[in-house]
């Protein structure tokens, strides 16, 4: 039985802390990312791991040692490492005559790989090469993904729903207008993936509502997809289940439209419409001769039912 596997029981009270953050949860913890170096990562992949971990923080594990394992042959190492650090998220970079500048970034499902996609580094400019002012550590970002590619491909379908996992950071239930700091732009097209990171400057504007300029930040990649390794459907489906405590319970005559506006149905007795009260004008009011021939038609109508 491997080392990580054993039940322990907890000798200290600061260990019984430590197990008891570590167990399953309704709500679970903010996802962390292990940033690892290959064996034979280069100064551009390496430098790419410490943009990526500076935009991470205070969510990521930067491991500064060099790792020798290979992804998509053998995962074992990653699972050990996902167990040992409580890491769900993971980005691991290498260089070869291959796969030169090579960067693949995937997901676990209960400490076991489940999606894992590939990419290839075209084109990099740091965070230190542009000389903008920076986000401060563990900013939330906005994302943007733009071209039909993510919505179209089942590659880059999931490649969309594991950037979003990556980079999302905290579940937040309000939202701030200071607050939205910075911008990750994602876009497809001709087969390649243009990330590119932005500072929102918020301007005058005469009105309430301020002008929105955007300043490059970096870090600035082109990168071109190469292998995957996608998760069946069964494991995708089970992986995404929501726990029954959280799903939101039914309730009856209230519905939802695609705006989040909510409308609800009452059901009321048959009303009678000839008694009711309706806006009295001048022109709707009866002439005395129509009252007076009302008047002789209810008589005549008294007497015949005498």
């Amino acid at each position: 039985m491997d080392a990580l596997d054993r039940v322990v029981k907890p000798k200290t009270k600061r260990a019984k802390r430590f197990l008891e953050k570590r167990e399953p949860k309704l709500s679970e913890n903010i996802k962390n990312a292990m940033l690892i170096k290959g064996g034979n990562a280069n100064s551009t992949v390496t430098q790419v791991l410490r943009d990526v971990y500076a935009l991470k923080k205070p969510y990521g594990i930067l491991y500064k040692k060099k790792n020798i394992t290979r992804p998509f042959e053998d995962q074992t190492s990653l699972e050990f490492f996902s167990k040992k650090s409580d890491c769900s998220l993971f980005m691991f970079g290498s260089h070869n005559k291959k796969q030169p500048n090579n960067l693949v970034i995937g997901r676990m499902y209960d400490y076991h790989v489940l999606d894992m996609i590939e990419l290839g580094i075209e084109k990099f400019v740091s965070l230190k090469d542009i000389k903008n002012s920076k986000c401060p550590e563990g900013t939330k970002p906005m994302l943007i993904f733009a071209g039909d590619d993510f919505d179209v491909t089942e590659d880059y379908r999931r490649l969309k729903s594991l950037l979003i996992d990556f980079f999302r950071g905290p579940t937040v239930s309000n939202i701030r207008l200071a607050g939205l700091e910075y911008v990750l732009h994602f876009t497809a097209l001709n087969g390649k993936i243009y990330f590119r990171s932005y500072k929102l400057l918020l301007k005058k504007s005469g009105c309430r509502t301020p002008r929105i300029e955007l300043e490059e930040m970096g870090p600035s990649l082109d990168l071109v997809l190469r292998r995957t390794h996608l998760a069946s459907d069964d494991l995708y489906k089970l992986s995404m289940k929501m726990p029954k405590a959280l799903k939101p319970k039914k309730k009856k005559n209230i519905s939802h439209d695609t705006f989040g506006t909510t409308y609800g149905r009452i059901h009321m007795q048959k009303q009678d419409l000839s008694k009711l009260q309706t806006r009295k004008m001048k022109g709707l009011k009866k002439r005395p001769a129509e009252r007076k021939a009302e008047d002789e038609e209810n008589k005549s109508k008294r007497i015949k039912k005498n």
